[in-house]
């Protein structure tokens, strides 16, 4: 290899551990994240109010970036894990709450659904230890 491509490969080599960084930013001490409504098991007939809770963090607009606070992210029917490394996506079973919201009205179909709430950080990233909610299963008739 000669000189000038070492160079290069160290010079990219010596970026990675900065490009790690920029996630994962740091979970407030004892951060819990839960459904305040709907609880596991419930049986609900249409539309219905989704109810965020937070402990020991706040909740913030998405692009504010302000320690210790975050925004809310709704997972339904999510079964694969969310990559700490790369932005929560943005489609309809990872829907976004950037305005700060702590409620959401949510129609799902009929059937069975799983919910799990996920708090990202100013730029949509999950938390390093994530800050997550329990996964719940509700019916919809």
């Amino acid at each position: 290899m000669n000189i000038s491509r070492r160079v290069m490969l160290s010079a990219t080599l010596s970026l990675l551990p900065f490009a790690a960084q920029a996630q994962g930013k740091p979970a407030g001490k004892d951060a819990v994240l839960y459904f305040v409504w709907p609880q596991n098991g419930t049986t609900i007939k249409g539309g219905f109010w989704c109810r965020f809770g937070l402990r020991n963090m706040g909740v913030t607009h998405a692009g504010d970036d302000f320690e210790n606070s975050g925004h809310h992210h709704l997972l339904i029917d999510v079964n694969e894990p969310l990559n700490p490394n790369e932005e929560i996506p943005s489609d309809k079973s990872h829907l976004h709450f950037g305005r700060g919201q702590t409620e959401a009205r949510i129609e799902l179909p009929p059937g069975k659904h799983t919910l799990q709430l996920v708090l990202g950080d100013a730029k949509h990233y999950p938390f390093n230890p994530p800050v997550v909610s329990e996964k719940i299963t509700i019916t919809i008739k």
